[in-house]
C-alpha cells in the first residue's frame, strides 16, 4: 500500500517512519484467539496445502529455535521434531487481526499501513505495520519513546515484535527485521543499512540466492555497484528497492484509513471508566474541531469518534449530516442517538486511555447570512430532523426523491439516502400559468385500463379503471417518449402519453404502449400512470 516514488526530500521535509515487524504473527494470533487449546509447552506450527502436500506456513518461537521454517514439508518437520503440534493456517484471519492491530496503532498516528505492501508475485503476506510518525513523535516523548511504547503495547498482547525508526518505510522495516540499530538520525539511513544482508531488500528468494551466489552479501556490496549493471542482471526493480532501503528515495505509505480533514483527541493520565463520560469529552472535542473548521471556512459532513480501550480494542462511532455543519450541539445529539441505538452497548472494560474525534469529510461552509424571514431556521430544523432519523434508523432507511438525467418517466426519478448529494440536473419546472406536465401521484407499476381510442394515434374516448367507466371530456397529447438509444426497444416500447380529463373534472395521465402498424403483430396496450391533483 504505497504511492509512486517521490523525489528525495529536503531536510525540512524529511519524513519519519516507525516499522513494527511481527515475526510470529500467525502463530501468536492463533494462540491468542484459542488460548484454551493452544499448546504452550511444545513447538507449534500452522500448515497449508501446497501442490497436494502439507507444508509449514508459519512457526512459533520454539519451532524456529529448533530449525523449522515456513515452506518445510510437514513430514520432514515431524521427522526433526516429533512432538510438533500443528493447526490449519488461516491467512484471512491473520490479515484481519493485523488490521485490528493497525487500528490500535491509530492512537499514535492516523497514517498506518500494512507491510510489506508489495513484492514479487505472488506477493508476501503482510507481517507488520508501518506508521508515518512525521511531526507527532514529540507528543509521546520523542521517537525512541514512541517506538518503545508501540512495541510494549503489542508485546503486552502476547505478540513478538521488533521496532525501528528511519527515514523511509523500507529502511525502517529492514532495520526492524535485520538490523541492530533501532533508530537512525534523519538523513543517516544509508550508514545503518549498508551492513544489512541482501535479504533486507525483500526481493524474493530467487533474487536473494542469485545475489548471494554472485558474492554480493550486503546492501553495501550492492550500493558499490553501478545501478545500470544491477538492473541489467537482476531487473529494474532491484535498484529501486536498494535506493529505498538505503534511504535515498522516499515512497510514502498509503494508510489503511484515509487521513481525516480534521482530527482532535484527548489522552487521559488515568483511564476513563464511565461510559456516561464519553459525551462530555466529545462535547469538548466538537467545540475544538468547530474552531479548526471555522478557521478553514469548512463544515463537517461526517464525524467519527474513536474510543481506544486500554486493552487494545478500538470502538468507532460514525455519524453523518446532510449538510456541512460546525454546530457541535447538533452533532452531539446525533452521537447521543447513535450510542442509544447500539445493538452492542459500549462497555468501558478497563477504561479508555484515548478518545479521538475525526472529521473524515469536510466541505466549504461560508458564514451564514442574516435570516430575516425565518425560512433558514425552518430548513435547519428539517435538516436536523433528517439527520437524527438517519442516525437512529440507518441512512439507508431515510430516503428522498431526486431527479435523474432521463426523459423516461420510469427512470427520471430515484430514491437516494436523504443525506446524499443530489445527482442529476434537477427537477423540470412547469411553464408559468401552465398545468403541471407530470402528476403528483404516480403508480409503480402503471395500471392497465380498458380503453376505446381513436386509431392510429388519437387520445382515448373513454376508459375503464377499477370497474369505473370514465368518459373523456378533454385531452392533451400525445407526448411521445421512446427509450434511450442504447436500450433495447423490445424491453421498453415507445409510449404515447396523454393528459385527459373526464366529465366529472378528474384528471389522469395515461399512455399507449406500442404503435399501431409497427409490424410486431401485437395491439397497443393502455395504462394509467398517474393522477393529477
Amino acid at each position: 500500500m504505497t504511492e509512486a516514488a517521490s523525489s528525495p526530500a529536503s531536510p525540512a521535509e524529511r519524513r519519519r517512519y516507525l516499522a513494527l515487524w511481527l515475526p510470529f504473527l500467525a502463530t501468536d494470533r492463533w494462540r491468542r484467539q484459542r488460548a484454551s487449546a493452544a499448546p504452550d509447552d511444545v513447538p507449534f506450527a500452522l500448515v497449508e496445502t501446497v501442490r497436494n502436500a502439507l507444508r509449514l506456513a508459519a512457526v512459533d518461537r520454539r519451532a524456529a529455535r529448533l530449525g523449522l521454517a515456513p515452506g518445510l514439508a510437514l513430514a520432514d518437520a515431524r521427522a526433526r521434531v516429533p512432538d510438533l503440534a500443528v493447526a490449519d493456517a488461516d491467512p484471512a484471519a491473520d490479515r484481519a487481526f493485523l488490521e485490528r492491530l493497525a487500528g490500535l496503532c491509530d492512537r499514535w498516528t492516523p497514517l498506518v499501513a500494512l507491510a510489506p505492501a508489495d513484492g514479487p508475485a505472488p506477493g508476501p503476506a503482510p507481517d507488520g505495520l508501518v506508521l508515518d510518525i512525521t511531526g507527532c513523535a514529540h507528543l509521546f516523548g520523542g521517537e525512541a519513546a514512541l517506538r518503545d511504547a508501540a512495541a510494549a503495547r503489542l508485546a503486552g498482547l502476547g505478540l513478538g515484535v521488533r521496532a525501528a525508526v528511519a527515514g523511509t518505510p523500507e529502511a525502517a522495516r529492514a532495520l526492524a527485521r535485520f538490523g541492530r540499530v533501532a533508530l537512525t538520525p534523519p538523513g543517516r539511513d544509508a550508514a545503518a543499512t549498508r551492513r544489512l544482508p541482501v535479504a533486507a531488500l525483500e526481493a524474493g528468494t530467487e533474487t536473494t540466492v542469485a545475489l548471494t551466489r554472485a558474492g554480493l552479501a550486503t546492501l553495501g556490496d550492492l550500493a558499490d555497484r553501478p545501478s545500470a549493471a544491477l538492473a541489467a542482471r537482476f531487473g529494474a526493480d532491484l535498484p529501486r528497492r536498494l535506493a529505498r532501503v538505503l534511504g535515498c528515495e522516499d515512497r510514502r505509505i498509503v494508510p489503511l484509513r484515509p487521513p481525516p480533514a480534521c482530527l482532535v483527541e484527548r489522552h487521559f493520565p488515568e483511564p476513563l471508566q464511565r461510559a456516561d463520560g464519553i459525551e462530555a469529552v466529545l462535547d469538548g472535542l466538537l467545540a475544538e474541531a468547530a474552531r479548526l473548521l471555522e478557521g478553514r471556512g469548512q463544515g463537517g459532513r461526517a464525524f467519527e469518534a474513536g474510543l481506544f480501550h486500554t486493552d487494545g480494542r478500538v470502538r468507532r462511532l460514525l455519524v453523518e449530516t446532510g449538510r456541512p455543519t460546525r454546530d457541535g450541539g447538533a452533532v452531539l445529539r446525533l452521537f447521543h442517538e447513535r450510542i442509544a441505538t447500539l445493538a452492542d452497548p459500549i462497555d468501558p472494560g478497563y477504561g479508555f486511555d484515548v478518545i479521538r474525534l475525526a472529521v473524515p469529510v469536510a466541505e466549504p461552509l461560508p458564514p451564514a447570512a442574516p435570516d430575516l424571514d425565518g425560512r433558514a431556521a425552518g430548513e435547519e430544523a428539517v435538516a436536523d430532523l433528517v439527520d437524527r432519523l438517519a442516525t437512529r434508523l440507518g441512512p439507508g432507511r431515510v430516503l428522498r426523491m431526486v431527479a435523474r438525467d432521463s426523459h423516461h418517466p420510469d427512470r427520471e426519478a430515484a430514491l437516494v439516502p436523504a443525506g446524499a448529494a443530489a445527482p442529476g440536473p434537477g427537477w423540470r419546472r412547469a411553464e408559468a400559468d401552465e398545468p403541471p406536465a407530470r402528476p403528483l401521484q404516480v403508480f409503480d407499476p402503471p395500471q392497465p385500463i380498458e380503453t376505446l381510442a381513436e386509431v392510429p394515434d388519437g387520445p382515448p374516448l373513454r376508459f375503464r379503471w377499477r370497474r369505473v367507466l370514465h368518459q373523456i371530456a378533454r385531452a392533451e397529447g400525445p407526448e411521445r417518449i421512446a427509450p434511450e438509444w442504447w436500450r433495447d426497444g423490445s424491453e421498453a416500447p415507445t409510449r404515447d402519453y396523454y393528459r385527459v380529463e373526464d366529465s366529472e373534472g378528474r384528471r389522469f395521465w395515461v399512455f399507449r404502449e406500442g404503435l399501431y402498424g409497427s409490424g410486431d403483430g401485437g395491439r397497443p396496450r393502455w395504462f394509467l400512470h398517474g393522477l393529477f391533483a
